[in-house]
Formats: C-alpha cells, structure tokens, sequence
C-alpha cells in the first residue's frame, strides 16, 4: 500500500559465526516490492526477539513474553558499497548456505543498516534506549 509501512523477512547476517559486528546486512533482491521501497525511503526498523536464548528456552517461556528480551535497531538501509561486499558475502553465506543456490536472474545484492537507534525490552514495562557505540562495542556471548 503507497505509503504505508509493513513487516516483511530478509535474509540477515550481522557477520561471520566468529565475527560478529552487530550491523545487520541483507541479500536482496529488487523483485522484492519491500526492497523497492527502501530505495526510495531508507528509513527501517528491525526487531530481534531472544527466542532462541538461554533465559526463554530453559524457562519455556513463550517467545511473545517481555521476559524474553527483544533488541529493536532503527536506521537507514544502504546498499553496501563495493569495499565492503566481500564481508558481506561470507557473513552471509557462512550462516545461510542454501543462498548460494538461490536464482542468479534475482540479481541479488547486499544491503545494511546504517543504524541510528537501538532499544531493548528485556522486561515487563518500557524499553532501554542505549548508545549505538555502546551497542556496537558488545561481545556476542558463546552460546
């Protein structure tokens, strides 16, 4: 619907397994009505719920509960430039393999968040806003 936003899945990475930066990028295609539409307004909004996290899975708390954290990223998506397109293949490929099969006549490409907002909910009640440099200075946990 013109103007209107809506949800929809992307492929995402935010790197390789042992290398992750905490910027999501995307394969995508401009078949896609959604990624046609972020070319022509970048403004996004990506939400990951801690579904497959510790606290949920050893509680059996259902995903939908606040207990079960959610990180919100806000931003604008760009295309990657050239310099980086070889990072964003194997962060992509290395955690979605089944990709590379995909269509080459989709002329897929690569995407990313520019992100300026970050928020988390990990509990009942409002959202924690913390600073993207924050946020890009986290360690992933091994899990």
């Amino acid at each position: 619907i013109q103007g209107m936003p809506y949800g929809n899945l992307l492929p995402i990475s935010d790197g390789p397994v042992n290398n992750s930066t905490g910027i999501p990028f995307f394969y995508v295609t401009l078949k896609d009505n959604a990624v046609a539409d972020l070319l022509k307004d970048p403004v996004a909004s990506l939400t990951l719920p801690e579904s497959d996290g510790n606290f949920c899975r050893k509680n059996v708390v259902d995903p939908e509960d606040p207990r079960c954290a959610r990180l919100t990223l806000t931003g604008q998506m760009v295309t990657v430039p050239p310099e980086e397109t070889e990072f964003a293949k194997q962060a992509m490929f290395s955690r979605h393999p089944v990709i590379r099969k995909w269509p080459r006549s989709y002329e897929w490409f690569f995407m990313k968040m520019n992100i300026e907002h970050v928020w988390l909910q990990s509990w009942y009640g409002g959202v924690s806003t913390i600073a993207v440099e924050e946020y890009l200075k986290a360690v992933p946990s091994k899990a």
